[in-house]
């Protein structure tokens, strides 16, 4: 784990002991700190009994405290750990602001810190990927992979310096103020998590923050100039000057995408326009990550080809839980003349528990749609509209019958498509049981049950 004399003899409580907030007890109690820990759930408590004190902060009086460590999930604009905390005039921080603290006893280093509304994940993985094949010791965390305070400290070898790559959301962007990412990038801001801000532009704001942690001379990378990321780019140029504020160059990369089997779309076009940027500004070269992108297999529920049989392609992408975020994966499967006449081959999959109205982005991209499968709360809202712009639609209320309808309706060339443009709660735990269930029944269905995990029968594949 990292560990840091800065943490030596102060005193920090911890406010939830999930996986992030428990690496910060461990951390924080390796570095010599007084720590009380608290979590609602009797089990997460009893992994501390007898290690440091456990008592709820919001009965605590908090003078002399250094900080108190919430996770990401607390809603600070609801919560009164925040009032409660500034009474005593003590900061609520998370993890990754731990690790801010903690970045000057490490050994020489560099920091990636991305974020985004869409694809940051993505980004994550691919930069680190890309690192990683490159030579360069890396590690992942963050908003993904493990606690980056649980990760071992890195050490330079012969071919550049440790590099953490960490994905942050706005909520734990909220709760860091001393990070300053040698590159970082943003990739997107639509609209989301507005229950936890007062509107679009305090989202956006959020997002922000961690381009005025970063100091003038180091880079930030931007995957579009719409909206509130264009606005946000330009007050960053005028404050870093030339070339040190810029925008990722899709153009450079259009042309050699057919190479990359797990990065489809206009979406991923830009994940690896922003990560070639961060990776080139680290020392990468052309010639490596050029041999990295093909052998990059994508993550888990973000435009998952989950298997490959007979032509036709089965992808989940239950991570889309918004329009904005599904409209790439229809965007990235197009009439082909050279498929089926050119006719529309997408089986999409598609509803939920809906955070809009309407289909929104999507709609540019319903002529790509051969038949639409809605299920779950959203499915008759969203049934009417699609077949109101002449879509031929089935009406499903469970994935299980949608797939079972796709799979008997799917011809060679086209795609089944799961991209929900909606959150899973009104029938699954979250978007990853979702995609787990999809992915369980697509291949049984598509008669790939018997292949290893992550290959492909009698299809391309996804490249080694």
């Amino acid at each position: 784990m990292i560990t840091s004399s800065a943490f030596a003899g102060k005193r920090y409580a911890v406010l939830g002991l999930a996986r992030s907030g428990a690496a910060s007890v461990r951390a924080l109690l390796a570095s010599g700190a007084e720590v009380i820990a608290w979590d609602r759930d009797d089990d997460k408590r009893s992994a501390f009994e007898g290690r440091c004190d456990l008592a709820d902060p919001l009965a605590l009086d908090l003078t002399g405290f250094d900080g108190i460590v919430v996770s990401p999930g607390v809603p600070l604009n609801t919560h009164p750990i925040a009032p409660h905390a500034a009474r005593y005039g003590v900061p609520v921080i998370g993890d990754v602001e731990l690790f801010a603290l903690a970045r000057r006893d490490l050994l020489d280093h560099r920091v990636v810190g991305i974020t985004g509304t869409n694809g940051k994940s993505t980004v994550t993985a691919l930069t680190h990927h890309i690192l990683a094949m490159a030579g360069f010791p890396a590690a992942m965390g963050g908003n993904i992979g493990e606690p980056i305070m649980s990760r071992e400290p890195l050490a330079p070898n012969e071919t550049g310096v440790g590099v953490y790559v960490l994905e942050l959301s706005s909520f734990q962007i909220d709760l860091t103020f001393s990070l300053d990412p040698e590159v970082a990038a943003l990739t997107n801001i639509t609209p989301d998590h507005l229950d936890r801000y007062a509107d679009y532009p305090a989202y956006a704001a959020a997002k922000e923050r961690l381009f005025e942690m970063q100091s003038a001379r180091h880079l930030a990378v931007f995957g579009t100039d719409e909206g509130p990321a264009g606005a946000i780019r330009a007050r960053q140029a005028e404050r870093r000057g030339e070339g040190r504020a810029v925008l990722a160059d899709l153009a450079r990369f259009a042309h050699l995408q057919h190479e990359w089997p797990a990065l489809q779309g206009p979406h991923n076009l830009q994940n690896v326009a922003v990560a070639v940027a961060l990776a080139e500004e680290l020392g990468v070269t052309e010639p490596q990550w050029r041999h990295a992108l093909p052998r990059f297999r994508g993550l888990p529920h973000r435009m998952e080809r989950t298997c490959e049989k007979d032509g036709i392609v089965w992808i989940n992408d239950s991570k889309a839980t918004n329009p904005a975020s599904a409209a790439p994966a229809l965007a990235a499967f197009p009439p082909d003349p050279s498929i089926n006449r050119g006719a529309a081959r997408i089986h999409w999959i598609v509803g939920g528990l809906a955070k809009e109205n309407g289909l929104a982005e999507c709609e540019a991209h319903l002529p790509n749609i051969a038949a639409a499968y809605t299920v779950g709360e959203a499915g008759p809202r969203f049934a009417d509209l699609l077949e109101a712009r002449g879509l031929r639609v089935e009406r499903c209320e469970l994935i299980a019958e949608a797939v079972s309808r796709a799979g008997a309706a799917v011809r060679p060339g086209e795609v089944v498509l799961l991209s929900p443009a909606c959150a899973s709660y009104d029938q699954f735990r979250d978007y990853e049981k979702r995609g787990e269930h999809f992915r369980n029944l697509a291949r049984v269905i598509s008669g790939c049950a018997d292949c290893p995990p992550g290959s492909f029968a009698g299809g391309a594949g996804a490249g080694a």
